[in-house]
């Protein structure tokens, strides 16, 4: 037999949906700049250009890594910058190596950004050595 009701209150939260938007990164073109695989002179330097920004209004870019791997070997940091401030919006950067000399040697140079989120995009670029 019952004697009495229960009511049951449920409290709904309403939150701003975060769309896990991965950052923008794309390199850098034109005249200077490797953009794309290549093969090219050994000895020389060369200069590989990114331009990131946030793809979302509060998901600031937080970290900026360059990693290289040569002929195929795990990567290693070459590079890497904590982005604060107006860098957290829009960071460019201009990255200039000189290139091994081992003929056939290969040079994968990865360019990567995390957002506040931990959200992680990269572009990547492998150059061979004549």
């Amino acid at each position: 037999m019952l004697l009495g009701a229960c009511a049951m209150i449920v409290s709904l939260m309403s939150c701003e949906k975060d769309e896990g938007k991965l950052p923008n990164i794309s390199f850098k073109t034109g005249s200077g700049y490797v953009s794309a695989d290549a093969v090219l002179p050994g000895g020389g330097d060369i200069t590989i250009g990114i331009d990131a920004s946030k793809s979302e209004d509060k998901d600031v870019l937080k970290k900026f890594n360059i990693s290289k791997s040569v002929d195929g070997a795990a990567a290693s940091t070459v590079y890497s910058q904590d982005l604060t401030g107006s860098d957290g919006d829009n960071f460019s950067y201009d990255y200039t190596t000189t290139l091994g000399t081992a003929s056939g040697q290969t040079e994968e140079y990865t360019f990567t950004v995390t957002n506040r989120d931990g959200l992680v995009n990269q572009v990547s670029l492998t150059v061979t050595i004549q």
